[in-house]
């Protein structure tokens, strides 16, 4: 996609056989609010803002596929948020979601703004940096204190040691023995991978195959804490930004390696000509673009919501689509298509199959419309029911133009043309065409009264009776 670094060398390989969509855009973000289109092609605040996750006997590729004597199995790099309590072991027959994946990391050992403990090292702590704070001295204060931290930080011999998710290779050789077990059963496997999840902690062979040298661990720890502190301005982080990126581009290359270990493996034993390939992403990665990290519930800017969407499809030429955006929500009846199973009347999106294979857009209101993107503004722990009720943050893209809007009162619009500003800096409600901003406007309201007038009663209430048990009995 143009990107200087040589980060998918395999996959880049595997574009010129599959169909490449420059526009996929998420339904929602991060994975809480993504996850329910890409597997049930539900929109993720279809069902109410306080549900998260899949609903029980909600329909989805997996059960779908299941029922049509597919075997199916689900391995998950430690993700909590797509884990059995939001539902989505549903319709596998194995499911590994790697929870119990022994974390050694010390995380945040570092908290500028908390000197830690009741002792007389943190009571004396806490004294210089109230009497820093009454000179103006916060900021010296802060960084004098972050490297007395990291100074004192245990000694690590590896980068491996400091990972808080497995890496590829371990969900890979479950997936192999898995595909082993399942004979000839047409399947389903649907693979997870945090490699470039932060905290950006690579394996080293792909970090060496990327950069040309080793990680040194100490080093990638002392990225990963400044990366996360508090205390700085965007300025402040914008010092080690680059190096960040390293480590997170080199968690790209470790996936793309696997995903060529799994291919390989599908090819010896010759499975890979009938077998149907997607690959995509739950969200993207802010790295101070819009002066942000990580991808918290709280901008829908393209470095968060435009994610990657290769379908590699057995006898298909490859093609790169028209950039018409391709919201999640039509990839699942889109893959029930190319396999020749029905989709459930359920699922929101459609087939767009047939526009793949002739490379036409399909930004017409009647074929799939403006992608649209959603998510309770804030709600940074989805575990918490309370922080579920914050407000709708809804996004309309279509090819050029954004709309961006909390949908609260007294909340005004943001628009952002793509074409003239792709890096979202100015919005243009302002100069905007009147029936521009109608149509996109528009667009919102009509998913609004889609969302409330075509609720699922049934499915609301068996996911809300879950999270009530949850809450009670844990």
């Amino acid at each position: 996609m143009g990107y200087s670094r040589p980060t998918t060398p395999f996959l880049d390989s595997l574009a010129s056989e599959s169909f490449v969509v420059p526009a996929a855009i998420v339904a929602g973000a991060p994975t809480y609010y993504s996850f329910p289109a890409i597997l049930a092609s539900r929109m993720p605040l279809a069902l109410g803002r306080d549900v998260v996750g899949l609903a029980p006997s909600e329909s989805t590729l997996a059960t779908v596929l299941r029922e049509s004597g597919y075997a199916t199995g689900a391995f998950s790099a430690g993700n909590p948020y797509i884990s059995p309590r939001f539902g989505y072991d549903q319709g596998f027959e194995v499911f590994h979601d790697f929870l119990d994946f022994e974390v050694q990391s010390t995380q945040n050992i570092v908290s500028p703004e908390i000197p830690p403990g009741d002792s007389a090292r943190g009571k004396l702590n806490r004294s210089i940096r109230n009497l820093a704070a009454a000179l103006g001295l916060s900021r010296l204060y802060n960084e004098l204190y972050f490297q007395y931290c990291m100074k004192i930080a245990p000694t690590v011999v590896s980068a491996d040691a400091l990972r808080r998710f497995p890496s590829a290779d371990i969900l890979v050789d479950q997936a192999q023995s898995w595909l082993a077990s399942a004979g000839q059963r047409p399947f389903f496997l649907w693979l997870h991978l945090m490699d470039p999840h932060s905290p950006y902690y690579p394996p080293n062979e792909a970090f060496r195959e990327l950069t040309g040298r080793d990680i040194e661990p100490g080093h990638a720890r002392y990225l990963n804490e400044y990366w996360n502190r508090s205390d700085l301005t965007p300025s402040g982080l914008r010092r080690k930004r680059d190096e960040v990126v390293q480590l997170y581009d080199a968690g790209i290359r470790s996936a793309d390696r696997q995903i060529a270990r799994l291919v390989h493996g599908l090819r010896q034993t010759h499975r890979w000509d009938d077998c149907v390939f997607a690959l995509t992403a739950d969200h993207g990665e802010e790295f101070l673009e819009h002066g942000g990290r990580y991808h918290a519930p709280v901008r829908l800017s393209e470095e968060i919501v435009r994610v990657p969407l290769l379908v590699r499809v057995p006898g298909e030429r490859g093609v790169k689509v028209p950039a018409s955006p391709m919201s999640h929500l039509h990839l699942a009846p889109t893959l029930l298509d190319i396999l020749g199973v029905q989709a459930p009347s359920a699922f929101q999106g459609r087939s767009l199959w047939t526009n793949l294979q002739r490379g036409t857009a399909w930004a017409d209101p009647a074929i799939a419309g403006p992608a649209i993107i959603e998510c309770a503004y804030g709600c940074a722990d989805p575990f918490r029911a309370e922080n579920r009720s914050a407000p709708r943050l809804l996004g309309v893209r279509d090819a050029r133009f954004k709309l961006v809007m909390r949908i609260e009162p007294g909340a005004a619009e943001e628009v952002y043309d793509l074409e003239a500003d792709p890096a979202e800096t100015h919005p243009s409600v302002d100069g905007l065409g009147f029936e521009t901003r109608k149509r996109l406007l528009q667009a919102a309201r009509e998913h609004m009264e889609r969302t409330v007038s075509g609720r699922d009663g049934g499915l609301r209430l068996r996911a809300r009776l879950r999270d009530l048990r949850y809450e009670i009995f844990g």
